[in-house]
């Protein structure tokens, strides 16, 4: 996935001086939704809130992550991962691959100081999560800056707080898809690490800017393109499941606020698109 590529401290110095990430608001006689993208993993010191984010949340009734916010979900994902993520006994991660795919995933673990011990005993999915942590870190970016975090921690706590899936609904996507489109989405991950060390940079620039068609180019085609179920699984099934619960609490009354990944928000199956087909009024980029 591209979002999981060449992550560097130079997204501080490029992103555009005007812009914002981008904000889609949904209206209907009686209620409002603010959508906002988020990308969860972040370096220190970027100026990314855009004023409409924090406008919103001061007037919320209500504000949905992907996942409950905090330590307990937090854990949680952690217990479920050490659970379900590791290969039967007997099994290795680098003879599921072909020799020159473990070859450049055991070079890609060097770089970023994995063990690859532990790299080889897990399942694919929980590989490519292992490394994209590895890269983040490596460039000093962590959910810890990432866009859930601050905006759990600055809402008021009048705010109530919702969640479109749980940590084990969350898990079962990577932990079911089938082992050839996981160990796919893996070999793109490495590739990209390798072939494409401005990634990150492009999505943070396109993310910064607004630029929805950029953001779809950069954060989706790839995975698109590499692994068509794990896309399908990841996004597009969990775009449509979301939808339910998005158009049945605009069909009540007052103010909310969604955050979820951008990946969610934009292309023709993208959240605001959908809420837009169903007749609602749908501003944003």
């Amino acid at each position: 996935m591209r979002f999981l590529a060449g992550l560097a401290a130079a997204v501080l110095l490029t992103a555009p001086a005007h812009a914002a990430p981008p904000v889609w608001v949904v209206k209907d006689a009686d209620s409002e939704m603010l959508l906002f993208g988020s990308i969860h993993v972040l370096p220190p010191g970027l100026a990314w809130r855009p004023a409409a984010l924090d406008a919103g949340l001061k007037r919320a009734d209500d504000l949905w992550f992907e996942l409950p916010a905090g330590p307990a979900a937090e854990q949680e994902i952690a217990r479920l991962a050490a659970a379900t993520g590791l290969l039967p006994p007997g099994q290795s991660l680098f003879t599921l691959l072909t020799p020159r795919d473990a070859e450049l995933l055991i070079r890609a673990a060097d770089g970023l100081g994995l063990d690859k011990t532990t790299l080889d005993r897990l399942e694919p999915w929980l590989a490519e999560v292992a490394l994209a942590g590895a890269a983040y870190r490596a460039a000093g970016a962590d959910t810890e800056h990432g866009v859930e975090k601050a905006v759990e921690t600055t809402t008021p706590p009048k705010v109530q707080r919702r969640a479109l899936e749980t940590p084990a609904e969350q898990l079962s996507l990577f932990d079911q898809s089938p082992r050839d489109e996981q160990i796919a989405s893996l070999n793109e991950t490495v590739r990209e690490l390798q072939k494409d060390p401005e990634g990150y940079n492009k999505l943070i620039r396109a993310w910064m800017a607004g630029d929805a068609d950029a953001l779809d180019r950069e954060a989706l085609e790839p995975l698109r393109k590499a692994s068509p179920g794990v896309f399908r699984r990841l996004v597009t099934e969990r775009n449509a499941r979301w939808i339910v619960d998005l158009d049945a609490r605009l069909k009540g009354k007052g103010r909310t606020v969604v955050v979820v990944g951008v990946g969610h928000l934009v292309g023709p199956d993208g959240l605001p698109a959908k809420l837009r087909a169903l007749g609602y009024s749908v501003t944003g980029p």
